[in-house]
């Protein structure tokens, strides 16, 4: 007989966006508002998500500014070296950081996410991000990012390379033998040899298989085009659903795109955003939800929501609804994700303006549940439970306090529910998310797939 499958297991990441995901979240009195720069800010927060047993820690990032930092701390460190100090101040917790495919060459990313893998033994994800907006374009020499397509195709052969780098070295290739004075396998080590449309990339990186393989590849789009790339290429996704109905259609569509591209039905794990605030009662989490966007200057909230729906702030009327015929920012060249995501809770829910800051709590995109606890996991358990997320990328109201309520409160719960490990069963990243080690073989061969395919 064989062995009885293991009951499904939810995954639990925490986005650490410097004070919290609020923006406001940097005047409480217990915050400190240099954390967005203070490395002992983020060691703290990863070993509070270590404590809970959480999958990962997840940074995000920006190549220029393009928050309102006259009100709202921006995300400055760069995530590889940030990482890797947390490494050395942790030892389960998994190190995922976002690097562009627009503004970067596959080499160097493969190489300084492998670096990391090695440094934390097999923690490390890569989560890759084209860019659409023009001040980074601007900081590599351009005066317009490249069109939607032109990213994506970019992207597509970025993913492929830096693949095919990590698999460029067999699992055995290393041998370290004193005696026979056999250091390396060279028959084992092998130029990718990669000629493309974007990209010409001999091989093979400097660096062997790490202990889990390769880093975990992840990926974050809601565009046709990055649908497709995170079919062929990602092993976890982060969406940004508001409704659990919209989630569950898009992990439904993830997978069957993946598995007709001759990956396993359960290859990817799909983890919406989460926003958590947190009270001991419901009507204390909405105080502390309404304080968090009283702290917010009007002016900042409605600049924000224009931005992600990409039109003139003079357009949005507080008391009233979104305007009419919205559509996509910069001519579907900028973000699709948080546009389309804001636009269905605003239409499903008649809000106006105002309203519409109020329930995102002044964020953007993505959904945010103010509640006790009990409430807070009946919620994640429904999603997890009837498929419409395998887990949720966290993104606490405020750092690391909101954190500490959230391991605190509703950790031990899910773990009550046995939905949530009470323990780690590994030490690596793919262990946390019960992924398979990529094959160095299959993998090399599979990722070098035309550009054209995914464009």
């Amino acid at each position: 007989m064989s062995a009885a499958r293991p009951p499904r297991q939810l995954h639990l990441n925490v986005n650490i966006l410097h004070s919290g995901f609020l923006p406001s979240a940097w005047r409480l009195p217990d915050s400190d508002p240099r954390a967005f720069v203070d490395v002992q800010h983020y060691v703290r927060v990863a070993q509070i998500a270590e404590a809970g047993k959480l999958d990962a820690i997840f940074l995000a990032d920006n190549a220029a500014i393009i928050d309102q930092i006259n009100f709202r701390p921006i995300t400055a460190l760069e995530p590889t070296v940030l990482l890797a100090v947390v490494a050395a101040a942790t030892t389960h917790i998994g190190l995922i950081g976002t690097a562009s495919t627009s503004y970067n060459e596959p080499y160097n990313i493969a190489r300084r996410f492998m670096t990391l893998d090695h440094v934390s033994n097999g923690r490390a994800g890569w989560n890759a991000v084209t860019t659409a907006d023009v001040p980074s374009a601007r900081n590599f020499g351009r005066e317009a990012a490249p069109d939607h397509g032109q990213r994506y195709a970019r992207a597509a052969e970025f993913a492929s390379v830096v693949k095919a780098l990590w698999n460029s070295w067999d699992d055995d290739a290393f041998v370290g033998d004193k005696i026979q004075g056999n250091f390396v396998d060279a028959d084992k080590v092998r130029p990718i040899a990669h000629h493309g449309e974007h990209f010409d990339v001999h091989g093979p990186l400097t660096l062997p298989r790490s202990a889990q393989g390769h880093p975990v590849v992840l990926q974050a789009g809601g565009s046709a085009d990055g649908r497709e790339l995170a079919a062929r290429h990602a092993e976890a996704v982060f969406s940004a659903s508001q409704s659990f109905e919209e989630s569950l259609a898009y992990s439904r569509e993830i997978k069957a795109r993946a598995q007709a591209l001759g990956r396993g039905p359960d290859a990817i794990r799909v983890l919406p955003g989460l926003t958590t605030i947190i009270g001991a009662t419901e009507a204390q989490a909405r105080r502390r939800r309404d304080d968090l966007v009283e702290l917010m200057p009007w002016d900042y909230s409605i600049k924000r929501l224009a931005g992600i729906l990409g039109i003139a702030p003079e357009r949005l009327s507080v008391d009233e609804r979104l305007p009419d015929n919205l559509s996509l920012p910069a001519n579907g060249n900028g973000n699709h994700t948080f546009f389309n995501a804001t636009l269905a809770l605003a239409r499903r829910n008649n809000f106006t303006v105002r309203q519409l800051v109020h329930e995102l709590a002044g964020g953007g995109g993505h959904r945010v549940i103010v509640g006790t606890p009990e409430q807070i996991a009946d919620d994640i358990e429904h999603w997890f439970k009837h498929g419409a997320a395998d887990g949720f990328n966290l993104m606490p109201d405020a750092l690391p306090d909101g954190l500490k309520d959230f391991v605190d409160g509703v950790v031990p719960i899910l773990q009550k529910r046995g939905v949530f490990r009470t323990e780690y069963q590994g030490r690596t990243l793919r262990d946390h998310f019960g992924l398979a080690r990529p094959s160095t073989t299959a993998a090399a061969v599979s990722s070098l797939q035309p550009a054209e395919a995914l464009a």
